[in-house]
């Protein structure tokens, strides 16, 4: 794999913040960087917004200010900001029934999985048995009716098991019946989050924005992915029986994005999957979410709720998707020993291939960083753990 060992790195940072410009052209030369960008706001404030290197390996185009990618899971967490705000407006109850607001959910053995049960990878809900492609997932009403009929796993609340896809899905027919305009998450998450907050950030990418704003993601080899897998996981994602296969791979797969005239597919909602967006955007969002949320009118409940502890099934956090410990409240993935990230009260989402975002309540940071090479850990990229280990210590105090 080559190293790129010169790179201009533009943007700024802020006085006491310049380790982290240094650790980010440090990614270049040892970590096997090829373009990305991280932003991070403090307090409000925006103190580092930096990018640099290459948005496409085939044309060798250097990544630009505006420069858009697409951050597979770290998606999650946009996708659960709807729903905060729904929750914020009193709309939505994280501990009622997801049946109370979607009567057909209750079908098959779910009647009384609860909010906080799906939203927390509880409700054995994280693969389809119907075939669902990208028609079906185009015709919200049509997979309404899929989900509907799918029988959980097992029973809600006993067992974690990562739904990689799904749970966007099941998040966006919720926010449907819950909103009084009856919108898509794509449609929500852009007028009352991108258009509010002025963030280019997308779950609903329109025809709109031109290919030259986009990164293309150059994805591992094979062999690289399967040696950055550990053992047990990489074995499954070969065997279309586990439980990773059904839920990454097919129905309709981790691959529905892709779209060979436009980079990415248009018009089309993946909200566990597909957001396309800056690390400024995001960075921005969480950092409204890190601090008093006024910007979005946030109420202080539904923030200590976010960052509160997340809540394990009977059986504990071990996830039977993952084979690992993970843990995940309200949408968005907590802090752990498996997956450290800020403080003890953060809340975000990485991405497949090294993205992340989140929110820090207690050191009042939002951060995102976003990358055109993906990586291949799980447990934690490599460029974006040096990244916040610089920005953990140049934090004051």
């Amino acid at each position: 794999m080559a190293v790129m060992t010169s790179v201009a790195i533009e943007g700024h940072v802020s006085p006491g913040f310049e380790s982290v410009r240094e650790v980010f052209a440090d990614n270049f030369a040892h970590r096997h960087e090829l373009g990305g960008a991280c932003t991070v706001y403090h307090h409000g404030q925006k103190v580092v917004d930096i990018w640099g290197g290459v948005r496409d390996k085939q044309t060798g185009k250097p990544w630009e200010q505006n420069t858009m990618v697409i951050v597979h899971s770290a998606t999650k967490g946009l996708a659960a900001m709807t729903l905060a705000m729904l929750h914020s407006r009193g709309r939505l109850d994280y501990d009622e029934r997801v049946s109370t607001y979607w009567p057909e959910f209750a079908q098959n053995g779910k009647k009384t999985i609860t909010v906080r049960q799906l939203l927390a990878h509880q409700a054995g809900l994280f693969a389809f048995d119907e075939p669902v492609d990208r028609n079906t997932i185009a015709d919200l009403d049509q997979l309404a009716v899929v989900m509907a009929r799918q029988a959980p796993a097992w029973p809600a609340g006993t067992r974690q098991a990562y739904h990689a896809l799904t749970l966007g899905f099941y998040e966006g027919e919720l926010l449907r019946r819950v909103d009084p305009a009856h919108r898509s998450i794509g449609r929500f998450f852009h007028d009352e989050i991108a258009v509010a907050l002025g963030i280019d950030v997308y779950l609903r990418l329109p025809y709109a924005i031109p290919n030259g704003r986009l990164a293309t993601l150059a994805p591992p080899g094979f062999v690289q992915m399967l040696r950055g897998f550990p053992p047990r996981l990489a074995l499954d994602t070969l065997n279309h029986r586990s439980n990773i296969y059904r839920a990454l791979v097919v129905n309709p797969g981790s691959g529905v994005y892709l779209d060979p005239l436009h980079i990415y597919a248009r018009e089309l909602e993946v909200p566990s999957g597909n957001a396309v967006g800056t690390a400024r955007g995001i960075a921005h969002a969480y950092g409204v979410f890190a601090t008093n949320g006024h910007e979005l009118g946030l109420a202080r409940e539904t923030l200590e709720l976010l960052a509160a502890p997340a809540i394990p099934p009977s059986n504990g956090f071990h996830d039977e998707c993952l084979h690992a410990d993970a843990q995940f409240s309200l949408g968005f993935m907590k802090p752990s020993a498996a997956v450290p990230f800020g403080g003890p009260r953060s809340f975000g989402s990485p991405g497949a291939g090294g993205a992340m975002g989140f929110a820090d309540p207690d050191a009042g940071i939002g951060y995102a960083y976003v990358t055109s090479r993906m990586g291949t850990q799980i447990a934690g990229d490599p460029r974006d753990i040096a990244l916040r280990d610089a920005l953990d210590a140049a934090l004051p105090g």
